[in-house]
């Protein structure tokens, strides 16, 4: 309850509430503050209020109620200014508060809002009022509320105890139902037992005549396969026996028609350019031609030693693959090593080929270009150029070996050039009759293109 400290007993402004504003009551203050709160000016308004000048009513409702409510309770002055605008907004109530008689109409929770910001003589028991009242009617409504919800509860378990009953009385036809067919099923496989078990007596006797049938087929069998193996070994071995035969009567005189075939080119090749570079005329020689002299023109000896060349001159190579049926072996990683080996893998064989193919075309020379397999660490996908073959060494055999293979398959008299610094190499292909020549000379060859 409220009671009066200070002041008059008409004072209202002296009195003062001992209790919290009830919350339905401070609802209705702040919405009064709210309202009046546009109505002033910015230097009317409390220092702390000038923030929410710009606000909607209800934004400045939600954001700046406690603050609105504090300055309502403290600044007389905002107070007064905020009584007047409600004074013009509800003249009827607030007329009605002066004079001590609120309308019996009204909304308790307004007539307190209204009382708490005018202050009339006794505004503190109003408020109080408001909120017992306010009180009451939440608790009349929670109690109205419990009891609605409590016969809605009872008329579900009513409900539910009806569907329970119904439900049983279902179940119990169901179950009914089957256990007889359950006896039903019961008598037709106990019957079908007895038919399963005379069914399995017959095939175990079917399946003993059967096992035995295929004991004798088996055993048959087992005797035709053996005899059909020994039988098959032999024609396999007949047939391996012959076919190595052929292979080598047809290998070897493949390889030796090759080897003959080609140096008989060589030969005639060598004759036709010996002839060229002899230039015999087609006449017999004169017997004045026969005698010692020098002729005006002629070159001497001297001339012709003038003209031998160094070792390190690409222009012997020429003149060697200018031979009849020549034959270039060009060790491969030794000579792009020697000329670039800065380069990765991939990038040497591909320039070195792409050089070799242009000699090839130029030459008109057989050119195979051989690597060491070695070096690699999967199978290389290379389309060989036009005129040259490719080689890779197989596991455990070196790029040397390889050459030094391709030098002893061909045919003695066939000019075989190698090129490679590998001093092994040069006296090994030397010694099969091939002519080395170091790897720089090819690469002089190469770049002069």
């Amino acid at each position: 309850m409220a009671e009066t400290r200070g002041g008059e007993p008409g004072d209202g402004a002296a009195e003062v509430l001992d209790r919290p504003l009830p919350d339905g009551v401070r609802r209705r203050v702040v919405q009064i503050v709210s309202d009046g709160f546009g109505g002033l000016t910015v230097a009317e308004l409390p220092a702390q209020l000038r923030q929410y000048a710009r606000f909607a009513p209800n934004r400045r409702a939600k954001f700046a109620g406690n603050a609105m409510a504090a300055a309502l309770e403290t600044d007389p002055l905002f107070r007064q200014r905020i009584g007047e605008k409600l004074r013009e907004a509800q003249p009827e109530l607030a007329g009605a508060l002066d004079s001590g008689s609120p309308p019996p109409a009204a909304d308790p929770l307004d007539v307190a809002a209204a009382a708490y910001v005018l202050r009339p003589a006794g505004w503190v028991k109003l408020v109080t009022a408001a909120g017992e009242e306010a009180q009451r009617a939440d608790a009349e409504r929670a109690d109205e509320e419990t009891r609605a919800e409590l016969e809605r509860l009872r008329a579900e378990l009513d409900r539910a105890r009806e569907h329970t009953r119904a439900e049983t009385e279902r179940l119990r036809a169901e179950l009914e139902s089957a256990r007889k067919e359950t006896e039903s099923l019961h008598r037709k496989l106990r019957a079908a037992l007895s038919d399963v078990k005379r069914g399995e007596a017959a095939l175990r006797k079917v399946r003993g005549e059967m096992e035995a049938v295929r004991a004798e087929g088996q055993a048959q069998l087992s005797a035709a396969e053996s005899e059909a193996r020994r039988l098959k070994a032999r024609l396999g071995e007949t047939e391996a026996a012959l076919e190595a035969a052929r292979r080598a009567a047809r290998e070897g005189r493949s390889v030796e028609d090759m080897r003959v075939r080609l140096l008989l080119d060589t030969l005639l090749d060598a004759t036709q350019g010996l002839r060229r570079e002899l230039a015999l005329p087609p006449v017999s020689v004169r017997p004045a031609e026969t005698v010692d002299a020098v002729e005006p023109g002629r070159m001497t000896p001297k001339d012709i030693a003038a003209r031998a060349l160094s070792e390190d001159d690409p222009a012997i190579l020429d003149q060697l693959l200018a031979l009849p049926q020549a034959h270039l072996v060009v060790d491969g990683y030794n000579v792009t090593k020697t000329g670039y080996p800065q380069m990765p893998l991939e990038k040497q064989r591909l320039r070195l080929l792409g050089q070799l193919s242009q000699l090839a075309a130029q030459t008109n020379a057989e050119v195979t270009c051989v690597f060491d397999g070695a070096e690699l660490a999967a199978p290389v996908l290379l389309a060989p150029p036009r005129g040259v073959r490719v080689l890779f060494s197989k596991p455990g055999v070196t790029a040397d070996e390889l050459i030094r293979q391709l030098v002893r398959a061909e045919p003695p008299g066939r000019p075989i050039v190698v090129a490679s610094t590998d001093r092994e190499v040069a006296d090994g292909v030397a010694r099969a009759g091939a002519r080395p020549v170091a790897s720089a000379v090819l690469l002089k060859r190469l770049t002069r293109g």
